[in-house]
């Protein structure tokens, strides 16, 4: 999703530049030429594909690409139907990698009246001045943000009672926060009755605890969730059993229910689509075809929010260890008591630990600061090599950093961290 990172990034600095942070440093009206923006999209995205994909593909002699589309005709063989040729293709093992695409929940009148998602918005020609976004997960406020940071007015619209329902609930209320102060709009335990054209625009029928509600906009973004490219596959002619989404069913070396055919990437059952994860699937399937016995770790895999704040959580959520534990030992940092944060001018925000309450190993890391994408990682490695929150406490961090905010969190089980004073061991 390069885009979509490439798209948040001009608009935060569109957005923050005609804002005034710290005294003395006067905001400037920068300028937007939308269309101009989504060409440097496009040609980002081509010479990602030229230089990341295509030319790296290059560089084996043994691999063959055929452009088209495959099928199984057995458990051993696929046909290709390209433009210009046919092939059958015979072999003992195969990866299927066929990834996902956004799809829609079925809402009246939505399919008539129109809609983009996160495939489509790239095709936009225009700035939406309006915008409602359907789905408050990870791409609903990415985008969200990103549009209201260009300047569109946006709501967003989600059926549960808080945005980003895997998060922790106080990373959830505080981004919210955050979010609703820059401007965007949320209404909550909501569900769509129907979608309609009204004088020239897009309409929704909004269901609430209170009654129904119209909301009017230019534009409809639909970020509810993926289902997988698997449909036209012919699993069943290769013996390849799918859930009832139609993702594929892996075990944790990434075979299928044929032990010759494996998975990798969006296209299988689980819990995280990420492009990282997708590609150590891909290496743990490949090393196994191979011989090997690899697994891949699922709780050791960070997950984001490239909003600003950035959400990155790894690991247990409290809830979690409660209901496999019955007890949980946690704490939570404000961000305020980060010192990076305060020379940032980025206060809110938070950084929260979790430990096996009984071995006191850290099991989750979950923090919504700016760039908590950049050392979540930290927590990914603690949770990997089954360190203590006293190993967090005795390893030396730099400062002022916000990555400090980690070793603060495990220093808030032994000392209240508002007493103390900066670079305290």
């Amino acid at each position: 999703m390069c885009a979509l990172k490439y798209l948040l990034e001009a608009s935060h600095r569109l957005y923050y530049t005609a804002r005034e942070v710290f005294p003395g440093v006067g905001a400037v009206n920068p300028s937007l030429d939308f269309p101009k923006l989504m060409e440097g999209v496009h040609n980002l995205v081509g010479n990602m594909r030229r230089e990341k994909y295509e030319k790296v593909l290059r560089y084996y002699p043994n691999v063959e690409v055929l452009d088209g589309k495959a099928k199984f005709e057995s458990p051993t063989a696929i046909k290709v139907v390209g433009t210009a040729h046919e092939k059958t293709i015979y072999a003992k093992n195969f990866i299927v990698a066929t990834g996902s695409r956004p799809t829609a929940p079925p809402i009246e009148g939505l399919e008539q009246t129109g809609y983009i998602t996160s495939d489509s918005v790239w095709n936009l020609e225009y700035k939406p001045e309006t915008l409602a976004v359907i789905g408050g997960g990870a791409i609903g406020l990415e985008l969200g943000q990103a549009f209201r940071h260009l300047g569109s007015e946006v709501t967003v619209l989600e059926a549960m009672p808080r945005i980003v329902p895997p998060a922790e609930p106080e990373v959830s209320e505080t981004l919210q926060g955050v979010l609703e102060d820059e401007g965007v709009k949320f209404q909550l335990k909501v569900r769509i009755a129907r979608v309609y054209k009204k004088d020239g625009k897009k309409a929704l029928e909004v269901v609430t605890a209170q009654g129904k509600r119209e909301l009017v906009v230019d534009e409809i973004l639909v970020a509810t969730g993926r289902a997988p490219n698997t449909d036209m596959l012919d699993l069943d002619k290769a013996g390849v059993r799918t859930d009832e989404r139609g993702f594929i069913v892996v075990d944790k070396g990434m075979r299928t229910s044929n032990p010759n055919i494996y998975s990798a990437g969006d296209c299988v059952s689980k819990r995280l689509m990420l492009e990282t994860l997708a590609a150590r699937e891909g290496v743990v399937a490949a090393t196994n075809i191979l011989g090997g016995s690899e697994e891949v770790d699922y709780s050791t895999t960070p997950w984001a929010v490239f909003t600003n704040p950035q959400v990155a959580s790894v690991g247990y959520t409290e809830d979690e260890v409660m209901a496999k534990m019955n007890a949980c030992a946690c704490r939570i940092v404000d961000l305020d008591r980060v010192a990076k944060a305060g020379i940032m001018g980025s206060e809110r925000g938070l950084i929260k630990l979790v430990l096996d309450p009984y071995t006191y190993k850290v099991i989750g890391v979950h923090a919504l600061t700016p760039n908590a994408t950049e050392y979540i990682v930290e927590g990914a490695l603690a949770i990997k090599y089954g360190l203590t929150y006293s190993d967090l406490i005795n390893t030396t961090h730099v400062f002022p950093t916000l990555a400090e905010g980690v070793k603060l969190a495990a220093q808030s089980f032994i000392r209240p961290v508002d007493r103390m004073s900066c670079c305290v061991e």
